[in-house]
């Protein structure tokens, strides 16, 4: 099997990861609060994420060059998890995941506005059609017979605005820190303030849900690991496009598990999302 075929098999093995963790975390939420779920989540990423990189390479390199912008990250992480996480207990998982993706797409646009990147026609063609699927996932009255949106419905797009310059502050500090120390940091302040609050949340779980909070760490960590791995061994390219059939996982997921079934609003709106963002990924081509 080619280098690439690698890349795309890793790549969407991280997406079904990804769709195993938020199946997870809906159906946890009807258990514990969602500040305990994200204390797990951090936690336990955080410490598989040494534990392989104390493995690896032999040592933990945690000093930063800019700790208050690794914090400020770790943090921006913490909100949009608890943002689309407390979205999971409203609404059907294909639609906060649809909503979420508008990241990519709000990426782009603080990109050229904040790290002064070159954005074409076709990308900024893109955040328009993003947007556009965006306003139509929201579910306006105009498209649902007088019905209003649920209210659930606006944490997602929380979730992508923040995700969005959790993307832009990874893209500085690469050019900052070591990608381990950046690894590490990233649940690092996200776990040390959820464990804080965790008196005013906690519920004692049982045996058994001890393995499955674990796995809220795990499988994130392991997904963030994959793609790792998928972009070493195949262009950006080739697999940011492919991002968006975790859509498909998702809805899959919801209709199987929750019996979320989406109408055709929904699917409307995260076809739409989805041509959007594919546009953005697509790298822009420059004449000479």
């Amino acid at each position: 099997m080619s280098g690439r075929l690698v890349g795309v098999a890793l790549h969407l093995s991280a997406l079904a990861l990804f769709v195993v963790m938020d199946t997870l975390v809906k159906r946890l939420t009807a258990h514990y609060a969602v500040p305990q779920l994200m204390w797990a989540r951090f936690l336990f990423s955080l410490l598989g994420a040494a534990l392989v990189i104390r493995v690896v390479t032999g040592g933990l390199p945690w000093r930063s060059r800019a700790p208050r912008l690794q914090a400020l990250r770790s943090m921006l992480l913490a909100a949009s998890n608890l943002l689309f996480s407390t979205a999971l207990a409203h609404i059907p998982l294909a639609d906060a995941t649809a909503v979420g993706f508008a990241s990519p797409v709000l990426t782009v646009a603080l990109a050229a506005v904040w790290l002064n990147e070159t954005v074409g026609w076709r990308r900024w063609a893109g955040v328009g059609i993003g947007l556009l699927g965006v306003t139509i996932a929201l579910r306006p009255p105009v498209l649902t017979g007088g019905a209003p949106p649920h209210w659930a419905m606006v944490l997602p797009l929380g979730t992508a605005m923040l995700f969005a310059v959790y993307q832009i502050l990874t893209r500085k500090l690469a050019t900052v820190d070591d990608p381990r120390t950046t690894i590490l940091h990233t649940g690092f302040a996200a776990a040390v303030a959820t464990s804080l609050v965790q008196p005013l949340f906690w519920t004692p779980p049982p045996l058994g849900d001890w393995l499955l909070l674990a796995s809220l760490g795990l499988l994130g960590g392991a997904g963030h690991g994959l793609l790792v791995l998928a972009f070493a061994r195949a262009p950006a390219s080739l697999l940011a496009p492919l991002t968006y059939t975790q859509l498909l996982w998702a809805t899959l997921a919801g209709a199987l598990v929750f019996g979320d079934w989406p109408d055709a609003v929904s699917l409307a709106g995260a076809a739409v999302i989805a041509l959007g963002g594919v546009l953005v990924a697509l790298p822009d081509r420059h004449r000479r």
